[in-house]
């Protein structure tokens, strides 16, 4: 039997961007995978959401504080006071 020699053929490749031979199957799957983008959205958004929690537990843990919390209540009681 006789082995039919592969033509090269254009692949939209982002690293080489070249003429070349059919590479690897799962090369094939990992630039296809590196190319999409459809779950980064989500992704971007979940770091964004964990940043805020991040945020947030650290003024629980400042306002917690007994000094942060007697400027806060005498700023209240003096904004109160002047104002009525």
């Amino acid at each position: 039997m006789r082995k039919q020699l592969r033509q090269p053929i254009t692949v939209a490749d982002p690293i080489s961007r070249t003429t070349h031979m059919p590479r690897h199957p799962l090369r094939s799957r990992l630039l296809a995978a590196v190319a999409d983008e459809s779950g980064s959205v989500t992704a971007e958004y979940a770091i964004a959401t964990m940043a805020a929690v991040g945020f947030a537990g650290l003024l629980v843990v400042i306002l917690r504080g007994d000094e942060v919390r007697g400027m806060l209540t005498d700023m209240i009681h003096r904004a109160l006071t002047v104002a009525g």
